[in-house]
């Protein structure tokens, strides 16, 4: 072997081992000096010998050109959310649910602190680092591979010598600042006149979101991994066998995570932490609760956007008193509207709060809240401050009730309260303050799906004049764009392109993109499947909207109140003026084969991607699912299926292979 080779490689070796021992056993083997100079060698060879480069280098942490924008990354498997216990009896209520959905089973939980950073994913193909990104809407995040590479808490290349490494891997992990390291960043940026950020929480979440990875590199971020992704190639039986492999690879795992087996250990778990709250290093908003066996959790399966298997027992908030000077209705991208109060500003935990959600009117009629009111104050969670009740003793006779207005105070259009909704809405979607929130719901993936038009783009048009509604995107020039700041010729011209190529789109598509309110993706399904073209849709009355099956009283009564709105009808006439095109649905034959069938999908797919075969089995009738349980009917194998596959033969659920499925369709 090549002499600078071997050199190199022995470098990489004593970094990576180097950095194992300090970041994640917090056991330093060599001085700081010592690192360095290695660090500088290596540098050097890699210069003289570039074709000895590699990413997962220890090299390669910065140094990447600052980049223009982040590009979105969709999940293997959607990161869901958790469901919140906001006290001890709901944490008894989520153990006695999950005994009463595994009958006569014996059941234990992990246990770990919930941090307050920024939940990522990375990305392991044959134990190199490929790519990583944020959370974003559990769907969808942004890459943010170059920044995350700059955490040298996350190795660059698993190690191998201790446990056999996926041939792919994907792990969560949730990114944080340390309390100390957080108010050196915060004199740093006070000594360059730059402004304070807000708490270690935004500080981790703005330093991962820097387009420039060496802007990353200068901010101490850590990680706690604490989940797995897509792993092919290798499967466990516990969730805390995952966990004690992690350190073996090189990952990070907190040191406060214990197993339990009794409803009482639980509670003491809850109890203990919340006691440490205040003495360990980092912020920490609840604890979280996860079924340890794998199988057990794929029993209990998910809900729309939580697993049935884990919970998060929130903290009780920390509260002050102040005043509330003012009541001002705030209007949504989908144009609810929100009551907020402007307070006399107080310290919450740390953080400055001058404003305060009061949900909507009945919250406030319930609280008896008033402008001039003395009032206790909590951050929900440690982040949104709420009124917790009125100090009525305080009152001297001066304070005001409030009423939400009826019209919109940005646009003037009537404010509607639709029937079983707690929230008022301005029913004009083109209505200023929602117009930036609906154009980036319009042109989104899943919507319209406008390549390009970004949200610094969107701002940008609509702070100028250039656009006032979702309609105006269809009548844009490429001169209009070019004219723009930081607009070059070509990158107009394939915004027009983009825009262009959206015309042509699908009833359901398209429903999503208008942004009524709980009108989602899978209701515009339903919408489609049951009307079949626009014209249809828009002459049906309430009482025709709430006989389709999955369309309740609510769903109906906002589509109707959307669609009677003046400003709404003229801007759907006007896209279809624009030249948008809607393809007449052809989804109302269901395949009886398919129907009432759950379908999962494991593997490297080769004919086909995963959105795809998820559509072929919804046109047809059928549902795709994430999970493999007892209720799955076919599992549908790519090349290098995992644990999937595993479960579905220990379950006696019918496997099938590509061609085998396609054969399926096509009969």
């Amino acid at each position: 072997m090549d002499l600078f080779k071997q050199k190199i490689e022995k470098l990489r070796r004593k970094i990576n081992e180097a950095n194992y021992n300090y970041y994640i056993l917090d056991n330093p083997t060599i001085s700081d000096a010592e690192y360095d100079s290695s660090m500088r060698e290596l540098q050097q060879l890699e210069e003289s010998s570039p074709q000895y480069k590699t990413a997962d280098s220890p090299t390669q942490r910065v140094g990447a050109s600052p980049l223009t924008k982040f590009n979105t990354v969709t999940h293997r498997i959607p990161l869901l959310s958790l469901d919140n216990a906001m006290d001890e009896a709901e944490v008894i209520e989520f153990v006695s649910r999950v005994h009463k959905a595994l009958p006569g089973e014996q059941v234990e939980f992990v246990a770990e602190p919930k941090i307050d950073g920024l939940a990522v994913e990375l990305v392991y193909e044959n134990g190199i680092f490929v790519s990583g990104s944020t959370r974003g809407d559990g769907i969808t995040g942004e890459d943010i591979t170059q920044n995350l590479k700059t955490i040298r808490s996350i190795p660059l290349q698993l190690r191998s010598n201790q446990h056999p490494i996926p041939s792919l891997l994907e792990v969560r992990g949730e990114v944080y600042m340390d309390r100390n390291d957080f108010e050196r960043l915060n004199e740093q940026q006070l000594a360059e006149g730059k402004p304070a950020f807000a708490n270690p929480r935004n500080s981790a979440a703005g330093s991962l979101r820097q387009l420039d990875s060496r802007i990353t590199a200068t901010r101490t971020l850590s990680i706690f991994c604490y989940a797995p992704g897509s792993c092919e190639g290798f499967s466990f039986e516990t969730h805390i066998e995952f966990l004690q492999t992690l350190p073996l690879w090189g990952f990070r795992i907190n040191p406060l995570i214990k197993l339990c087996k009794t409803t009482d250990e639980l509670i003491d778990y809850y109890r203990s932490i919340e006691t440490k709250r205040d003495t360990i290093s980092y912020d920490i908003d609840g604890v979280v609760f996860k079924v340890n066996s794998i199988g057990q959790q794929q029993t209990l399966g998910i809900k729309s956007r939580s697993p049935r298997w884990a919970i998060a027992g929130k903290f009780k908030a920390k509260q002050e008193i102040t005043q509330i000077l003012n009541i001002e209705a705030s209007v949504g991208r989908t144009g609810a509207i929100t009551p907020v109060a402007h307070l006399q500003p107080v310290q919450i935990g740390g953080v400055t709060v001058s404003n305060a959600t009061l949900h909507n009117q009945d919250e406030i009629d319930r609280k008896d809240i008033r402008v001039g009111d003395w009032v206790v104050i909590q951050r929900a969670g440690d982040v949104i401050p709420q009124v917790v009740k009125v100090i009525t003793e305080r009152r001297n006779g001066a304070e005001k009730p409030y009423r939400i207005p009826a019209e919109c105070p940005v646009c003037g259009s009537h404010i509607i309260r639709p029937e079983g909704e707690a929230k008022h809405r301005c029913q004009n979607m083109n209505c200023p303050a929602q117009i930036k929130g609906r154009i980036q719901h319009f042109v989104s993936k899943r919507a319209m799906n406008i390549d390009g038009l970004g949200d610094r783009l969107i701002e940008q048009m609509v702070d100028s004049g250039l656009i006032h509604s979702v309609a105006d995107i269809y009548f844009l020039k490429k001169d209009d764009l070019a004219a723009l700041e930081r607009m070059a010729d070509k990158s107009a011209q394939n915004v027009i392109n983009a825009i262009d190529a959206s015309r042509e789109t699908t009833l359901a598509r398209f429903i999503y993109a208008l942004g009524i309110p709980n009108v989602g993706e899978h209701m515009g399904k339903v919408m489609e499947r049951e009307f079949k073209d626009l014209e249809t849709l828009i002459a049906a009355d309430y009482e025709r909207l709430e006989a389709v099956e999955g369309i309740g009283p609510i769903v109906a009564r906002a589509i109707r109140d959307f669609f009677d709105e003046e400003n709404n009808q003229q801007t759907v006439n006007r896209l279809l003026e624009g030249g948008v095109s809607i393809a007449k649905s052809k989804t109302g034959t269901q395949d009886e084969r398919f129907a009432g069938k759950t379908f999962v999908f494991t593997g490297t797919l080769t004919q086909f991607t995963r959105d795809e075969a998820k559509e072929i089995v919804e046109k047809k009738g059928g549902k795709a699912s994430s999970s493999v349980s007892n209720k799955t009917d076919y599992v549908v194998v790519g090349e290098n299926p995992g644990s999937k596959a595993t479960k579905a033969k220990k379950l006696g659920v019918t496997i099938i292979n590509e061609e085998e499925f396609l054969d399926f369709v096509n009969k």
